[in-house]
């Protein structure tokens, strides 16, 4: 029988970082989601600074939103950054097998929710003119609480041009999310009769 390899280890540096702006924070977080239990804060770091590395481009982390963030740092300075995250738990790092990687803390989960909810509205409010809604097939399996957030957010528009996207994704949706749908859909009529 083998001897198993040790864990890798992390030595956090925060470098002279004291704070981050709140767009940073939100940078990072949604950098970060591209890649949660699948890699560490080395790949996060070449995200951010828009790296070309053949693993960026294989999984096709240059898509992020945010990728390019830190563009004018050094991969060094990115990574104290993301240190501080750590340390001020908006990230967590958590092992698979013996490697450590990147996780949202409940915090940050929080955050991270919030920004990539108004993303996907901004998206959605995007297509109402094409009234081409096959991009609400790829929102099925993504985390729940983050979906019914975007739903809220939805309705909060009280946009009733919204209603036939709300159908064409309640066609394709679980039942739980397709009763939030419902719901979404009966109140933006509602509130399209009352104006």
């Amino acid at each position: 029988m083998g001897r198993r390899s040790p864990k890798v280890e992390v030595h956090l540096d925060s470098g002279d970082i004291k704070s981050l702006t709140e767009q940073e924070i939100r940078a990072i977080l949604r950098a970060a989601e591209e890649l949660i239990m699948t890699g560490g804060r080395n790949m996060l770091a070449l995200i951010l600074k828009g790296s070309k590395d053949k693993r960026i481009l294989q999984h096709e982390l240059q898509r992020s939103p945010v990728y390019g963030y830190y563009q004018d740092l050094k991969l060094d300075e990115i990574m104290h950054r993301i240190d501080w995250m750590i340390r001020n738990r908006y990230l967590k790092i958590e092992y698979s097998d013996r490697l450590p990687m990147i996780v949202f803390s409940d915090i940050g989960w929080a955050i991270e929710r919030e920004t990539y909810a108004e993303e996907l509205l901004l998206k959605l409010t995007s297509m109402l003119d094409e009234r081409d809604y096959i991009y609400v097939e790829t929102l099925k399996d993504r985390n729940r609480g983050m979906i019914l957030l975007l739903i809220e957010k939805i309705k909060e528009t009280g946009n009733v041009r919204f209603v036939p996207l709300l159908r064409a994704w309640h066609a394709i949706e679980y039942k739980k999310v397709q009763a939030e749908l419902q719901n979404a859909v009966q109140y933006l009529l509602q509130e399209g009769q009352i104006k």
